[in-house]
């Protein structure tokens, strides 16, 4: 404690500059100036004081070496910090108000996919497949029908999307958008 209030005695004359830990090799280096208001001379443990001025020193692509070392050893993802740093940011926005109500993104590319079909009406949904589907042959839209459920059309727009669901349902086929 005593050398914490030593230390601060020391700094407060500084007017905004900290000390720097140099080793014997580097007596000559000199203190690195703290950005005014970023709170750099709060309360902060000495060991944790050796670490930044250690980081400060880094280069670039040491500096995310050094990230990468850390994400791996402490098994951080992005998508944690990408959540980590949501909430925050909006509270240091000013606390400004969230959207009351936030509108979903309507979809315009589906996914039409056949799950099932009557078996009665497989020759005419073999037919349609056939014509819908780009490069079919017969035996091969009847392989297709045959292993269902298949995605018919990926990324198709909403409305040919809907168009394919309505003709194979009048078939007898059971299709879903995703």
């Amino acid at each position: 404690m005593f050398r914490l209030s030593l230390i601060r005695s020391i700094a407060r004359p500084l007017g905004g500059r900290r000390l720097v830990h140099v080793s014997a090799a580097r007596r000559s280096a000199e203190p690195i100036a703290t950005p005014e208001g970023s709170g750099a001379a709060a309360d902060i443990s000495p060991k944790v004081g050796v670490i930044v001025d250690k980081v400060a020193e880094l280069t670039l692509l040491e500096t995310s070496q050094l990230v990468e070392a850390l994400k791996t050893k402490f098994n951080i993802t992005e998508a944690v910090q990408v959540a980590a740093s949501g909430p925050a940011s909006g509270a240091a926005g000013g606390g400004a108000a969230a959207p009351a109500e936030e509108k979903p993104v309507e979809k315009t590319e589906f996914k039409v996919k056949l799950e099932k079909i009557d078996p009665a009406q497989k020759a005419k949904v073999i037919r349609e497949i056939k014509n819908l589907v780009p490069d079919m042959n017969l035996v091969a839209a009847k392989k297709f029908v045959e292993g269902v459920p298949k995605v018919i059309k990926d990324a198709a727009p909403k409305d040919e999307a809907e168009k394919i669901k309505k003709l194979l349902e009048t078939l007898g086929a059971t299709v879903v958008l995703e």
